[in-house]
């Protein structure tokens, strides 16, 4: 008997519903000295998914069939959160690093 196959579509929602899980759990249970590097790794993960984000914003929509869209649309979204994580980690590690400069009179 064959065993039945995991459309990978589900498989793929799974591992994403998983990743936000343990994201949430490992970024709230942070303490606030280590959320500076936090940040920082964040920010280079992000740098990762705008590169990818990329690639799907730049497919080839008569090569890529009818899911060309779908990817298009999800590679547009994907700049656009990637982005305002970036920006948004920069402004936090900028505001930190403002809190130990010394005071000018």
């Amino acid at each position: 008997m064959e065993a039945a196959a995991v459309d990978p579509f589900v498989f793929r929602l799974a591992i994403f519903v998983l990743a936000i899980f343990v994201g949430y759990y490992v970024v709230w249970s942070v303490t606030p000295a280590l959320h500076t590097p936090l940040m920082s790794v964040t920010n280079a993960i992000s740098s990762v998914i705008i590169v990818g984000a990329l690639i799907a914003v730049g497919l080839d929509l008569s090569q890529a069939g009818e899911t060309g869209w779908v990817s298009k649309g999800f590679g547009f979204v994907a700049v656009i959160l990637a982005a305002v994580n970036i920006f948004g980690g920069f402004l936090v590690t900028q505001r930190m690093l403002a809190m130990y400069k010394k005071k000018q009179r």
